[in-house]
Order: structure tokens, then C-alpha cells, then sequence
């Protein structure tokens, strides 16, 4: 019998989720829904010093505002409960415990002066690496140079310690990474990491190790700067005795800033224009702002879409995917190896898709909302003839709203350069002329046709080119020098309207001869 697909995101409480954090989940997601199996949230806040309130909470918006709500959480418990580290603290130190026992781990009672000693003196001596590991822990106060006298006094009299695990001296780990392949490590070349701590609480290499054989995790898929530690890891699943249940690793590539150049970095959104975030994120303690996806206007679908691409494609020509689609396209197979430019660029693009693909209620729904807000009524039939001016034009929801400005306030003043290259004596009496007709009651319906043959035959009438006066006709009713259609803007607005514009454009600007 095949077991079940079981893969986790742990992400720790410590603030915003960034959008490579964001990405592990979907990766995750997606390959536990192809293979038919359950994806999972554990909340790794051993480290209690760096919680931040309302981070979880974060998290869990954040995951199903992009639609991929885990199957178990601590919001929806399943048979392995609890999904907070924090909330599992006392079965950790038995797991310690045992390896103690079993001589793959060991106490140290170090103080911090003595470890920046042992740096300091590996630091003189050209140690390019100093670091607490098979051959500097015989220097070191811990349970392997202790006589067996000393070490049951100091744990009987509660001196301070953490527990270290005991690395080979000489030894070849080895894993097969479904991503790259295999990778093999010396075991000279690492440290003996705590795995607990002497609060209490045990490190992320002993905590994680531990939940996911609880948990029955049997693929791990996380960024890449875990690599370095899936040897530990390893080590650690051997030295429990936990090898046959051992996960399948996947270490996803790095997110890299546009140029490439470097890891893409929660302050690059800020310095870059750009939000690095899903959700808009205050930080409780600082006051701190940092704009998210879903407020700067991206759609969910459009974000998962380009959250795809960062690392993985379907081996063909398309571009535009469904979170189903998503899915059944996924395999691990097909994540590169090198890191991934983040290209807002391309984000803007699928968002663009995204938008200018929705219902023509759903695109009235946004325009509607900006303008309640904003305190102004739209009609019903106004709305959608904006929307439908606007579709092929917007990149953002807000976009509607935005460049629809001048249809819902008549301009109160005039872009200065067009007025003082176009407005001329010709402008004025052609539109003169306009807003008298338009003003006398036109035969319904007045649309982008009818308002533009009615300019045109004004023109004849009054033997003026329409072409040189086209732009000072704009600037009369809008202010601007460019934009819209302006047929089309004409027929949003009515002839009544556009002909109270021209008057007051008429009184108000001089003319250049």
C-alpha cells in the first residue's frame, strides 16, 4: 500500500510572511494535491524571544487569501495535534534525552565567555571556521570531559546547559535531493548544533526532525538556505534509528532580487517600488508599514500564477494557469536548480491578464467601490461604459477609478503646455459653435458616432481642419492633453455635459493667436 503524501510549511511567528516564504507554500501545496495527499501548517516559534504578535494570524490570511489553505493547522487540528512548536515543548527533551543515552548527543556547560574564548583562540590560530565540533568539544566544558562525578553535581546543583549533538569525525554524508541530486558533505566540515537549548526549548534541527517523524511528513520541500543543514538533519534521523520513515528533501532555489543580483530581501520591496509581501503588514512593536500584494491591487489568481514561475515551469509554452491547472502540471521534477529574478514586470502582465478576463460585474464591482468611498455616485449604465472604455487600459482594480477621474469632476484647471501650444481662435470657434449645437437638443442616442460626425460637420460648416483643434477639444472637456477615446468620452459624458465643459473651458482660457 502506497503511504500517504504528507508535506508541512513551517514558517516562524517572527512578522510578515515574505513572498519566498509565500512560495514554499504553494510548492507545497501543489504537490500535496497532485499526489493526493495533505498539506500542513506547523507554527515553528521555538524561539520565543523573536514572536511577534499577530504574525500567525498573518500567516494564516495570507494562505487562504491565495487560496491554499492547509488541511491541518493549529486553526484546523487533525490526528498529530498540536501544530505549534511552542505547544510540544515537553516532548522534546526526552527525544534529546535519548540520543544522550545512546552517545550521539552530549551536555555542554559552557558560558558564553568561553565560547567567544574558544573563537577567539581558533580565530589566532588561522581557523578559517571556528566552530564547536568533533575536535574543539575535547577543549570544552561539556559531559564528554567531565568525569562522571562532576557532571551528576552540576545537574544535580541546575547549572545551565544545552544540549550538542555529536558529530562523527570522519564520515561522508550523503542525500538524494529530489532538486539536485546528491549531495555529499564531510562531516569534519560541521558543528556540533544544540538541539536544546538551556531554556528549555529545543533548536529548529532537533524540533523539526522530531515533528515530522511524529507528524509522518514524507517530503520536505523549503528554500535552499536549509541546505546546509539537511546533512545534520540526516545525521540526526540515522542516530534516532528513524532512517526507513526518513523524507524525501526538495531545497527550492533562492528568489532573486531583479538584476539577479543577490537574495531578494524584505527591504527590497521598499527600496525598489515593489511589494516583497502578500498582505499589507504593520509591525506591532515599531510602527513600521510594508505594502502587500492584495493592496496594491494584484489578484490572487495573478499573484499564484506569477508565484509559479519563480522556480518552476510546465516544460511548454504556456504562461497563464489556474491554481486546478497548477496542480495537475506540478512536479518537483521541473524545479530548477539556479536562483530566480523577481520580475514585477512580469507580475504586472499576468495581473493585466487576470483583470482585463473578468466579468464585466465584477470590473463595475471595483469602480463602484472606489467611487463610494470617494463619496461619488455612478450610475449603473455610466459605470459599465467606463469599464468598458477603461478594460484593455488597466493594470490594477484601482485603475478604474483612477483614470476615470475627469468623467466624474469637471476640470478645474488645464494642462498648461497643450493650452498654450492648441488653444487658438479656430479651437474656440469650432467648440463655440459645438456647445451650441450640443445645448439645442440632439435626437437620442448621442454615442462615440453620432458626438464625433456632429464635430466633424461643425468643422466643415465652419471650414476648420478638425485635426489641428482635436487636441484642444480634449483639453477643453477632460484638462488633459491626452487619454480615453474622446468620442467615447463624449458619449459617457452627454451632450449637456460636455457643453457646460466647453463653456467653462471658453471662459476661462485665454487665447494664443
Amino acid at each position: 500500500m502506497t503511504k500517504e503524501v504528507r508535506v508541512r510549511f513551517a514558517p516562524s511567528p517572527t512578522g510578515a510572511l515574505h513572498i519566498g516564504g509565500l512560495r514554499t507554500a504553494l510548492y507545497n501545496y501543489l504537490f500535496a494535491k497532485k499526489m493526493g495527499g495533505k498539506f500542513i501548517l506547523r507554527i515553528e516559534d521555538t524561539d520565543q524571544t523573536r514572536f511577534v504578535p499577530g504574525a500567525e494570524e498573518y500567516i494564516q490570511e495570507s494562505l487562504d487569501w491565495l487560496g491554499i489553505s492547509p488541511d491541518e493547522s493549529p486553526w484546523k487540528p487533525g490526528s498529530v495535534a498540536p501544530y505549534r512548536q511552542s505547544e510540544r515543548k515537553a516532548s522534546y527533551m526526552q527525544y534529546a534525552l535519548e540520543l544522550v543515552e545512546k552517545g550521539h548527543a552530549y551536555y555542554a556547560f559552557d558560558t558564553a565567555e568561553e565560547l567567544e574564548a574558544m573563537r577567539e583562540r581558533l580565530t589566532a590560530a588561522r581557523v578559517l571556521q571556528p566552530q564547536y565540533n568533533s575536535i574543539t568539544r575535547s577543549q570544552m566544558k561539556n559531559s564528554l570531559t567531565l568525569s562522571g562525578a562532576e557532571l551528576k553535581e552540576r545537574l544535580a546543583s541546575g547549572d545551565p546547559y544545552v544540549i550538542r549533538a555529536k558529530l562523527p569525525l570522519k564520515e561522508e554524508v550523503r542525500l538524494h535531493d529530489l532538486i539536485r541530486g546528491w549531495v555529499m558533505v564531510h562531516s569534519s566540515t560541521l558543528d556540533d548544533k544544540v538541539l536544546m537549548k538551556s531554556d528549555g526549548m529545543p533548536t529548529y534541527h532537533l524540533a523539526n526532525i522530531v515533528d515530522d517523524h511524529l507528524m509522518g511528513i514524507t517530503h520536505v520541500i523549503r528554500g535552499e538556505e536549509w541546505l546546509p543543514s539537511a546533512p545534520l538533519h540526516v545525521l540526526l534521523y540515522r542516530f534516532f534509528g528513524w532512517e526507513d520513515t526518513m523524507p524525501q528533501f526538495a531545497h527550492l532555489p533562492l528568489l532573486l532580487k531583479p538584476d539577479g543580483n543577490g537574495k531578494l530581501s524584505k527591504r527590497d520591496g521598499d527600496k525598489l517600488g515593489f511589494p516583497v509581501f502578500p498582505l499589507n503588514w504593520v509591525d506591532p512593536f515599531s510602527g513600521e508599514k510594508s505594502s502587500g500584494f492584495r493592496e496594491n491591487g494584484y489578484l490572487q489568481e495573478a499573484l499564484l500564477n506569477f508565484l509559479a514561475f519563480l522556480g518552476w515551469n510546465p516544460g511548454d509554452e504556456r504562461e497563464i494557469f489556474s491554481l486546478e491547472e497548477l496542480v495537475e502540471a506540478f512536479s518537483i521534477e521541473r524545479i530548477g536548480k539556479s536562483g530566480t529574478k523577481f520580475d514585477i514586470a512580469k507580475a504586472k502582465w499576468l495581473n493585466e491578464h487576470y483583470l482585463r478576463s473578468s466579468s464585466q460585474v465584477q470590473l463595475i464591482s471595483y469602480l463602484q467601490k472606489d467611487a463610494d468611498a470617494a463619496g461619488v455616485a455612478i450610475a449603473q449604465e455610466k459605470a459599465a461604459a467606463i469599464v468598458a472604455l477603461l478594460r484593455e487600459r488597466v493594470t490594477f482594480p484601482a485603475d478604474f477609478w483612477r483614470d476615470s477621474q475627469f468623467l466624474h469632476q469637471a476640470p478645474s484647471d488645464f494642462d498648461p503646455e497643450v493650452a498654450t501650444k492648441k488653444w487658438n481662435g479656430d479651437a474656440a470657434t469650432l467648440l463655440q459653435a459645438y456647445a451650441q449645437t450640443l445645448e439645442s437638443g440632439l435626437p437620442a442616442p448621442f454615442d462615440a458616432a453620432s458626438a464625433k460626425a456632429l464635430l466633424e460637420s461643425t468643422a466643415e460648416a465652419n471650414g476648420i481642419k478638425l485635426g489641428k483643434v482635436m487636441q484642444a477639444a480634449r483639453l477643453a472637456v477632460t484638462g488633459l492633453g491626452a487619454g480615453l477615446d474622446l468620442m467615447e468620452v463624449f458619449a459617457i459624458l452627454g451632450p449637456q455635459e460636455v457643453a457646460k465643459r466647453i463653456r467653462f473651458a471658453l471662459d476661462t482660457l485665454a487665447i494664443v493667436d
